[in-house]
């Protein structure tokens, strides 16, 4: 299993071509079907992301090819599945600019990458009278392991606040670190589609010797992330989000941090020697990984990884503040329609909103019918709504397949909601 244990260069700057984003749909099997009649316009990639031809190939090649099961195997199917699931670790790895491939932890999502850092770093380090710094804008996986371990431990958790732009308020930062061992934190949200900036809390959250986690779930599938130069301690993210399937998420922590920590799961693969006296671990990263694990969804995402690298990371966050802010121009030109979250310069490709009269739901149900996929609800996210004093909102949001023209058919569909319950 040594094929893990790869250091890797630091990533140098490139910028690729733009993309022509209209081959770039193409890629994408699922956006030629039509839905109840109507060409799919599909905006809810913040929920999860179509998948382009070379991903779905890559996970059939495996499971007509190569299908065993890896690390342990001596023959050649299982040494070749071993080769593909670590080697995807290491290019995921060098996507973020990690140091080296042990630092990345294969789990399902984003939210088991959270909770691991909860009950195997948190448990170990913090105890009554530690504190826990978040914010109002967290998703429900960056909220409920820190009310468990609140309620377990006695640690006190701490919340920034949110401005009526939708951004984070860091006035009272100094005092709000006080005594705080851990920030966890929102890279970008994905209700308001705020950017965080995530570079001076980490810096001010080492000053006073917190560790930083960030949920970078929304914001690695979207804009370049270098854990490097962020110097963050840990990030965690999911595949299904990046053009990769579900049931695949990384957690990226620095080595040290990792090798310290004890294990999450116990089993196969994360173990060195088992006696009926008891066990020790594994190396990193195989240490926190037990189990047969997601092989062809490892190897996926790989696929998805070489895919958006190959678009460029800073053409697709190019790609989306224009649609953004064409989408804010002409959402707020529409009579009735309230837009949160900031500007289009401080935000990804996120639009909520919410339509006069109208509850989200009954707003997403009739997009719908004209074949627009849109997210309504509180998105995991009910102290936010609570926050902004709404029951939900509507969220349109966009990717490397969006057109302006997808953002024509919502505002056309708005207006068609506002004629039914006008």
């Amino acid at each position: 299993m040594m094929i893990a244990n790869i250091e890797l260069p630091s990533q140098t700057d490139r910028q690729l071509p733009t993309p022509d984003w209209n081959r770039v749909r193409t890629d994408f099997p699922i956006l030629s079907r039509t839905v109840h009649g109507k060409p799919l316009v599909y905006l809810d990639s913040t929920a999860t992301s179509q998948k382009p031809q070379v991903v779905l190939g890559a996970m059939d090649d495996y499971y007509r090819t190569t299908n065993a099961n890896i690390h342990r195997g001596v023959y050649e199917l299982s040494e070749v599945a071993t080769d593909r699931y670590e080697k995807a670790r290491a290019r995921i790895a060098h996507f973020i600019n990690a140091k080296s491939s042990r630092e990345i932890i294969y789990t399902r999502n984003t939210t088991e990458a959270i909770n691991l850092v909860a009950y195997s770093w948190a448990r170990a380090n913090l105890c009554d009278g530690d504190a826990v710094l978040l914010s109002k804008m967290e998703h429900h996986s960056n909220l409920v392991p820190w009310h468990i371990l609140a309620a377990e431990r006695g640690i006190e958790l701490r919340f920034l606040d949110v401005d009526p732009h939708g951004l984070l308020v860091l006035d009272d930062l100094d005092a709000m670190l006080r005594g705080v061992k851990l920030v966890s934190l929102t890279h970008m949200s994905n209700v308001l589609g705020t950017i965080n900036p995530v570079e001076e809390i980490i810096a001010r959250a080492h000053e006073v010797g917190a560790l930083v986690l960030l949920d970078a779930a929304q914001s690695v599938p979207h804009l370049p992330v270098d854990v490097r130069a962020l110097d963050i301690d840990f990030l965690a993210f999911s595949g299904h989000k990046m053009c990769g399937p579900t049931g695949i998420g990384i957690l990226y922590g620095k080595r040290k941090l990792l090798e310290e920590m004890p294990p999450f799961l116990g089993g196969g693969d994360m173990i060195g020697v088992v006696t009926l006296e008891g066990f020790t671990t594994n190396e990193l990263p195989w240490k926190f990984e037990a189990g047969t694990p997601a092989i062809a969804e490892a190897i996926g995402l790989g696929a998805a990884v070489d895919y958006i690298s190959a678009l460029g990371m800073d053409n697709v966050h190019a790609h989306e503040q224009e649609l953004t802010a064409y989408a804010l121009d002409r959402m707020r030109d529409l009579p009735g329609v309230t837009v949160y979250g900031p500007d289009a310069e401080h935000k990804g490709g996120v639009v909520a909103f919410d339509i006069e009269g109208v509850h989200p739901h009954d707003v997403a149900t009739i997009l719908d019918g004209e074949g627009i996929a849109i997210r309504a609800g509180h998105h995991c996210c009910q102290p936010l709504m609570q926050h902004l004093n709404v029951p939900a909102l509507c969220r349109a949001s966009f990717y490397v397949y969006t057109r302006k023209e997808d953002v024509d058919a919502l505002v056309e569909g708005v207006k068609k909601v506002q004629g039914i319950f006008k």
